[in-house]
């Protein structure tokens, strides 16, 4: 930059960023991921700044990705416009906010920065600054610009084939080239570009992005960077330039950059990831979020006890069910990291438009268990029929996709290790891993229904079975009123209020459903309880939808409340107390953690562990994840998990965190704190 500005001058500001080693920013399009850096001025009247001059970015890439930014120390310069009735002598107050993601190969920190420089005015041309002068014009020299190229661009089968022509190309051999675009979405990034050169220009080809399959409509604005220079460019949609061809082909560029892809999971990998997923899919049937699931298994399982057939059919669609939605969930969750995205297991409760449909689901099944209304052929008499629910196959289907569901707020011992390990596999084997989780959710209600031995002992259905029903609905109340706490941490008073309001309206569509239901089966008409029901449902729907919808509330959660003295977690947080020499007791949580919620209430709030954590002198730090936080994420990813709970207790003078079981005691807690302690207990000192 220069020292000064003159009035009515263009003076040339940068940001610079000082990036350390194994971390990296982005470019204006990050790529696949990541996120481009901005900055948001506060100026004067009369002062105007102009856009980031980007530098030409690398290639970076990590697992399977490919994104756009920069390493090391970066200037982006901004111009900025001096009115010309600036005052020599005085000085412009310049005020920009920058906000930029700064990642590695395991993590993202969003770093916000307020920056201002005090720009003095002078008359006459200013020399440039001595310390950063050279640096920002060698940027601005280097910057990529336009250079009178003509281009074209046209999509066929999924193929994006550019042809650039005219000014620096003109009969000279570009060299390796590589197109950047400006806008993500438009070509497959991770995939390579190869093209040939001619006497007039070059071509390349490369696989088109989710937003060009179908074609351009419109052009293509971008970065051409070649052995000759980079140029900005725009490609109208249209038939391939001549002379873009038939000199040779392009050599391919090499990549540049952050990021190395991890070392391949081999088979032995797969294999222990798969059979750990079956076992913990097992033990997850014994975590408190299935117990209403587990109910309602062994309430089906009983009325077909005695019908082998029948409950050789309700076990295997039950096992449909909890498979097909493993594979659907399995399959957004890969998707979406694919994209980018930062998420893990029970990412789907991190949405408040999930919970507050799921409430609703929870209260209509619990509705339909006392009887409310019915789901299937008509009323049924007790003992003679199945319990409320969806007939046949299609009951146990679905009671296989709400176990699923249900069981999403829980990992088990042996899931973490076989769902951090998935995410990293190719997707073909991060699908079976997800499958054999299932199968063993799935395994003990199809191993019975398929054991006619097993089948004979249980009880005969009878009348017993219709208090059995209405028993159950209890825990399904529980769990949708757990729900719409769940809810209410995320979303704030306000929202909560729409949501209970949408609760009523659904138990009272129910009730009058139930009514129509009564009086069609007795012969009669009811077009009015019909009508009303659906009336009453919908607005339901909207409501909870309006709800979901709504900014966070000043009384939404901001980190999850215990019984012990906290602090909210952050990588600045932990290093300072490392700093300090003091043990670090980490707790990463959610409030739809239900896992989470019982180790709190025990392990984590006893008069013991706050004497063992006073003792230790150890600083104990809660990550709340109930509402999605990247940098959480990223952590939880570091250690091989995709879902809370996951606890680590740092020691002094240790590299690495202990990572403590998913199932905490009290005394496992108070046994991790005094072996990482420091200084012993005096207690024990006195022994």
């Amino acid at each position: 930059m220069s020292r000064w500005a003159a009035p009515g001058s263009t003076a040339v500001v940068a940001v610079r960023q000082d990036i350390e080693p194994g971390w990296h920013t982005y470019w204006r399009n990050p790529g696949d991921s990541g996120g481009a850096t901005t900055l948001t001025w506060r100026l004067p009247e009369g002062v105007r700044a102009g856009d980031i001059v980007w530098p030409l970015p690398e290639r970076q890439r990590l697992q399977g990705l490919t994104n756009y930014g920069y390493e090391g120390d970066v200037y982006l310069p901004v111009p900025v416009e001096i009115p010309a009735g600036a005052r020599p002598g005085s000085t412009v107050p310049l005020a920009v906010e920058a906000l930029f993601f700064v990642c590695s190969d395991e993590m993202c920190v969003p770093e916000t920065l307020n920056l201002r420089l005090d720009l003095p005015v002078r008359e006459g041309a200013a020399p440039p600054d001595p310390q950063h002068g050279a640096a920002i014009q060698r940027v601005l020299a280097g910057a990529p610009a336009p250079a009178g190229i003509e281009a074209r661009v046209r999509v066929e089968n999924g193929v994006l084939t550019l042809t650039a022509a005219g000014g620096p190309l003109a009969g000279r051999d570009p060299g390796p080239s590589y197109f950047f675009p400006f806008e993500g979405g438009l070509i497959d990034h991770a995939a390579p570009q190869t093209g040939a050169w001619g006497p007039e220009g070059l071509t390349l080809v490369m696989s088109a992005g989710a937003k060009a399959q179908a074609g351009v409509t419109g052009p293509l604005e971008g970065v051409l960077a070649t052995s000759l220079g980079a140029f900005e460019i725009r490609a109208e949609p249209g038939a391939d330039l001549p002379g873009a061809r038939g000199s040779g082909d392009l050599a391919a560029m090499a990549d540049a950059g952050a990021g190395t892809a991890p070392a391949a999971i081999g088979w032995s990998g797969f294999l222990q990831a798969a059979l750990f997923a079956l076992l913990g899919g097992l033990i997850l049937n014994l975590m408190p979020c299935v117990f209403p699931i587990l109910a309602m298994k062994a309430a089906a399982l009983s009325a077909a006890a005695h019908d082998p057939a029948r409950a050789r059919r309700d076990g295997l669609a039950f096992l449909a069910g909890v498979l097909t939605t493993f594979l659907a969930l399995a399959g957004l969750l890969l998707a979406l990291r694919a994209g980018g995205e930062a998420i893990g297991w029970g990412f789907q409760l991190q949405s408040p438009a999930v919970i507050a449909g799921l409430s609703l689901l929870m209260l209509a099944v619990a509705l339909n268990l006392s009887g409310v209304f019915h789901m299937g052929a008509g009323l049924q008499a007790a003992g003679t029929g199945p319990l409320s629910r969806l007939p046949g196959a299609a009951g146990a289907f679905f009671t296989g996709m709400l176990a699923v569901v249900v069981a999403a707020p829980c990992t088990a011992p042996f899931m973490a290790f076989a769902l951090g390990a998935a995410l990293l596999m190719p997707w073909p084997m991060a699908l079976v891993v997800f499958l054999m989780l299932g199968l063993g959710l799935a395994l003990p209600f199809v191993l019975v229904s398929l054991t006619p031995r097993l089948l004979a002992r249980l009880p005969r259905p009878g009348p017993w079975m219709e208090r059995l029903k209405g028993l159950l609905a209890f825990p399904m109340y529980g769990t949708a009123a757990w729900l719409v706490w769940v809810f209410a941490r995320q979303s704030g008073a306000e929202a909560l209020g729409l949501l209970l309001l949408a609760a009523v309206l659904a138990a009272f569509g129910l009730w009058l459903t139930g009514l129509n239901q009564a009086r069609r089966a007795e012969g009669g008409i009811a077009v009015f309880s019909a009508v009303a029901a659906a009336l009453a449902l919908v607005s339901a729907v909207a409501l909870a939808g309006a709800a979901a919808v709504m900014p966070p509330g000043t009384q939404a959660t901001a980190a999850t409340a215990s019984a012990l003295p906290s602090q909210r977690w952050s990588p600045e947080a932990v290093e300072a107390a490392r700093a300090e020499g003091r043990p670090v007791l980490v707790n990463f949580t959610a409030d739809w953690c239900v896992t989470c919620k019982i180790n709190e209430r025990t392990a984590l709030s006893s008069a013991a562990t706050r004497r063992a954590l006073d003792g230790a002198n150890a600083v104990y730090l809660v990550g709340d994840w109930t509402r999605r936080d990247d940098a959480i994420t990223a952590e939880l990813r570091r250690h091989g998990r995709s879902g809370v709970p996951l606890y680590l207790l740092y020691a002094p003078g240790a590299a690495e965190p202990r990572v403590l079981p998913q199932l905490l005691t009290e005394g496992t807690v108070i046994a991790a704190l005094e072996a990482a302690s420091p200084v012993r207990p005096a207690a024990a000192a006195g022994r």
